[in-house]
């Protein structure tokens, strides 16, 4: 983000709306002080009537007084109320606008929010609430993928804030120590889509330095940044513009194939949809065999269209023969319930010829 400040454009209004309260009681308890103290001397009231009469005298009441006033006692009462008056008006104020700004309300939301976030472990950083970070949220949320969200933008924070169920953090995400209040030493991953590029290498950067086998995905604007990004530890680099481009063209060329692709993408976790199945846990029995001895379509329902090989080769639609390996990586299409059970066969040891 442009705005290189660890509190954020809202904490910063925040933090102004408390000092002018805390200045506003200072000065009110200062001039409480004064007239305790002058009426104990000038009348000679015990605390109680004195601590009566400076509040009936800046409050401007006008309750009776506890005893009748010296000459010296109504010159000390009026300047008392000409200094107070201002004074009692201005805290009034001040604490009426903290609670209608929602900066009180805003605290305690914050202060669960920040609960919360500490208690994650293993979850997703989004840098940036944009078109791509909401929608990155979005399709997050839909897997159930723990994350949380690192903005400064007013109006978005705003928005975030009637949203109960994401949590974020008002904040540079530039910031090392922003980047720590969101746990990045225990995240699995960070998605970092700011507007500009050299934001993003920082974020890439300092992410890397912190947690090292944090995957990390990062949004490009220019060619140039895509090699840069990548240097800096950029586990992937996504160029929308470039995707859309991409997709504009398949959209004429092959607008059926994109479609459909786009429906099975975009399925709601109930239906038919594609999961990525990692082999680390493959049953020993399977290790080192082909495909078909998993009967993985007549036992699951569930159907293998693609694998990642330890190289980071693919072989899209394997056929029966091919040979699995705890280093590969299987692409499914099926129900929740279609890949669970595809899930529970890869990992359980038994005799597949049973």
């Amino acid at each position: 983000m442009p705005v290189i400040n660890l509190l954020g454009p809202t904490k910063k209004r925040r933090t102004d709306s408390n000092w002018s309260v805390i200045i506003a009681f200072s000065l009110l308890l200062i001039i409480a002080f004064i007239g305790i103290g002058g009426y104990m001397v000038i009348e000679k009231l015990t605390f109680t009537e004195a601590v009566y009469m400076t509040i009936i005298t800046i409050a401007t009441v006008g309750f009776k007084e506890v005893e009748p006033l010296s000459e010296l006692g109504m010159w000390f009462t009026s300047f008392l109320i000409v200094i107070s008056f201002g004074i009692f008006v201005y805290a009034v104020t001040s604490s009426a606008r903290y609670i209608i700004d929602g900066v009180l309300r805003s605290y305690y939301r914050d202060r669960k929010m920040s609960r919360k976030i500490k208690r994650l472990s293993n979850h997703v950083i989004i840098c940036g609430y944009g078109r791509n970070g909401s929608q990155a949220a979005f399709d997050l949320a839909m897997h159930k993928v723990p994350f949380i969200v690192i903005e400064n933008n007013p109006e978005i924070l705003a928005t975030l804030r009637d949203n109960q169920d994401i949590l974020y953090i008002d904040g540079d995400a530039t910031m090392d120590e922003v980047l720590e209040n969101a746990g990045i030493s225990d995240a699995r991953a960070m998605i970092t889509t700011l507007p500009a590029d050299a934001d993003n290498l920082y974020v890439v950067l300092t992410a890397k330095g912190i947690n090292p086998e944090m995957t990390i995905i990062s949004r490009a604007s220019n060619e140039n940044s895509d090699i840069k990004l990548k240097r800096a530890g950029a586990t992937n680099v996504i160029m929308p513009d470039r995707v859309g481009g991409q997709r504009m063209a398949k959209l004429v060329t092959q607008p059926d194939v994109v479609e459909f692709i786009d429906f099975i993408m975009l399925q709601e976790p109930d239906n038919v949809f594609l999961e990525e199945l990692s082999c680390e846990k493959l049953a020993s029995c399977f290790d080192g065999k082909v495909i078909q001895e998993l009967d993985i379509r007549n036992r699951s329902g569930a159907n293998i269209i693609g694998l990642r090989k330890a190289d980071r080769s693919y072989v899209i639609n394997p056929s029966q023969d091919v040979v699995l390996s705890s280093s590969d990586k299987l692409f499914a299409l099926g129900t929740v319930n279609q890949i669970n059970t595809l899930r529970s066969i890869l990992a359980e040891e038994v005799d597949p010829d049973s």
